[in-house]
């Protein structure tokens, strides 16, 4: 009988507990459940207020060329390929080759920007891989801004010209420097660019 006792309160305070399914709680839609999000917040995904726009802007008629939201300037290129060298040079590679230190290591290589495919498509295609991501790449929308996937996307142009160029796309001026194996580079030109 005292055993019969003893397992009947052992299951009767097994009964009473009190775990998280007990604590006070909002239910979802109940008064004073939805709390407005901070001020200043854009919801994840949300594009809304960017001055910069997701997509390219409409192509104008005649032959296909890249168009970009803003004017590509020395300081939109400089973020541009620091954004780059950051997020996109360990996969690509400083060159945009796709022998980066990750594919040394092993990881999947991506397609060199060099390829005649990835040369003849519009820079809005690489704003679109960033942002959805493509293959082994993950989307880099949680990582870049709009604005820093467009100037991305400038730098990667600047890469396929100066990986592609020829001796007569470089100006007459610099060409006949560079005959004469004198230093072309920025710094010799007193911080000037050409």
């Amino acid at each position: 009988m005292v055993l019969a006792l003893a397992i009947f309160a052992i299951f009767g305070l097994a009964g009473c507990r009190q775990d998280m399914h007990d604590q006070p709680r909002y239910q979802a839609y109940e008064k004073g459940g939805m709390m407005a999000p901070p001020e200043g917040t854009v919801a994840r995904g949300s594009l809304q207020g960017l001055t910069v726009p997701a997509k390219a802007p409409e192509k104008a008629a005649g032959p296909a060329k890249d168009l970009f939201p803003f004017e590509i300037t020395e300081e939109v290129l400089a973020r541009g390929q620091n954004r780059f060298n950051i997020n996109c040079a360990p996969c690509h590679s400083k060159l945009g080759d796709g022998d980066g230190l990750i594919v040394r290591r092993g990881f999947k290589k991506p397609p060199s920007y060099h390829d005649d495919r990835l040369r003849n498509s519009p820079a809005s295609y690489f704003v679109d891989v960033m942002t959805n991501g493509f293959g082994a790449m993950p989307s880099y929308a949680d990582k870049l801004t709009v604005e820093d996937r467009w100037k991305i996307a400038a730098y990667v142009r600047v890469l396929q010209l100066s990986q592609n160029a020829k001796i007569d796309d470089v100006p007459a001026e610099i060409r006949s420097k560079l005959e004469r194996g004198e230093d072309v580079s920025p710094q010799s030109q007193g911080g000037q660019h050409h």
